[in-house]
């Protein structure tokens, strides 16, 4: 027990000052998603050009070229959420569910993009988690679109997404990573009681 305490003190002595700050920025940009704040979209951009730099290092190909993605998501959840479909700025996008068909679709891309790329980076990269990360990599994007477009199930896939990332970046010596994650996690559940909330209210209002 003293031996694995002391490997996780050291692992906490080794965390870089930018795995800190894209650990704080990441854990900030999520706690404002779950409150519908759209400044969660410019600190997750800083977030996640730091995460490029930290996952290419640590040859997690996949989260790598998620974190493209999540840039590429957030600058147009940064303008959906002001602007939506209509001109008036001050509008607020409301939250949705989704449908029993939507929820098939979704579930059938899961696994069978998971296996592709999966397949894909143990072919053509040097990770030794090919199938993990093609995992985690698919159920991401899946889920950070679903946040952009203010789907209450988001919620639901990044709980997943998490409870598997956790032990992969304890395995990749991403300690302050996995932290994130575990706090991410926790972000997840409440984010998706507060958004279910939310709908309720908007459905009252109606």
């Amino acid at each position: 027990m003293q031996d694995l305490l002391l490997h996780i003190w050291e692992q906490f002595k080794a965390i870089s000052l930018l795995e800190w700050l894209g650990t704080i920025t990441g854990a900030l940009c999520v706690y404002l998603a779950a409150k519908e704040n759209v400044l969660n979209w410019p600190i997750a951009i800083i977030s996640v050009s730091i995460y490029i730099y930290i996952f290419y290092n640590a040859k997690l190909y996949g989260d790598t070229i998620l974190q493209f993605y999540f840039l590429a998501t957030c600058i147009y959840g940064w303008y959906y959420w002001t602007f939506g479909k209509t001109t008036n700025l001050a509008a607020e996008r409301k939250v949705s569910t989704l449908s029993n068909k939507n929820w098939l679709v979704i579930i059938v891309l899961q696994i069978v993009l998971s296996v592709v790329v999966g397949y894909l980076l143990d072919i053509k990269t040097d990770t030794d988690v090919p199938y993990i990360d093609g995992f985690c990599t698919v159920g991401s994007f899946i889920a950070q679109y679903l946040l952009t477009r203010k789907i209450l199930e988001n919620w639901i896939i990044w709980i997943v997404v998490d409870i598997v990332y956790i032990p992969l970046y304890i395995h990749k010596n991403l300690l302050a990573t996995a932290v994130l994650y575990f706090i991410f996690l926790f972000i997840a559940a409440k984010g998706y009681i507060d958004w279910k909330k939310s709908m309720k209210r908007e459905l009252i209002h109606e």
